[in-house]
């Protein structure tokens, strides 16, 4: 899983069809065998090359690009099964907020984490969108109004509504008709998804702010 905005230089994935797009070849057979396929494809290729019994260019080759296929896939797996467990805790908290289009099992957790375990304490969905840095900062002078990104802030918060923005310009259509429109108005890329994130808190805030028996019960008994 990753979250707020760190990158490792060389992801596992990207190592790997590296290799794959290289001089790992066996008489260039298993390079034009690969050549064509896409990423999830060429993964389950390479794990399942056989190792040959002779040595040579051919079996370190295949060997070379088996080993970190299978790790890739083993690494699938525990980040499936990661989300999975999350998702379901999510929803045992705050049912219907992985239903918040754009929302992801990250994102929603780094937001119900950003809240705490007592949401009731955030007085009002304004105090919510400064605990993840949505809520705009004053930065008008004599001649122009204007507001500007707010710096501070639960930045994984901050991430997660970002990713939430990004999800909903690239297959909603509202959201991008919203772009648009304000783009037109003068308004630049970046404030306009500072006024999207606003939105989408506001949004979280009332799901968080109420949340299931479940959890009502599990911390009325943890009070106790």
């Amino acid at each position: 899983m990753v979250d707020g905005g760190q990158q490792h230089p060389q992801q596992p994935g990207v190592v790997f069809l590296e290799l794959a797009g290289q001089g790992l070849y066996e008489g260039g057979l298993l390079r034009e065998a690969l050549a064509s396929l896409t990423n999830p494809h060429l993964i389950k290729r390479c794990a399942a090359l056989e190792a040959l019994d002779a040595t040579g260019p051919a079996t370190a080759a295949r060997h070379t690009l088996r080993l970190p296929a299978r790790r890739i896939q083993h690494l699938t797996e525990e980040i499936d099964d990661l989300n999975r467990r999350i998702a379901e805790a999510v929803k045992a908290s705050t049912p219907g907020l992985l239903d918040v289009r754009g929302a992801g099992p990250d994102s929603a957790a780094a937001l119900l984490i950003a809240a705490g375990d007592n949401p009731e304490r955030l007085t009002s969905e304004a105090s919510f969108a400064a605990l993840c840095g949505t809520s705009p900062v004053e930065a008008s002078s004599s001649k122009t109004q204007r507001r500007r990104l707010n710096r501070g802030g639960d930045r994984q918060a901050n991430a997660a509504l970002y990713r939430i923005v990004l999800s909903r310009l690239r297959w909603d259509d509202r959201t991008r008709s919203y772009l648009q429109r304000r783009l037109a108005e003068g308004k630049t890329r970046r404030e306009v998804i500072r006024c999207l994130k606003r939105y989408i808190a506001r949004e979280v805030y009332r799901l968080i702010a109420t949340p299931s028996p479940a959890a009502s019960r599990a911390r009325a008994a943890t009070a106790t």
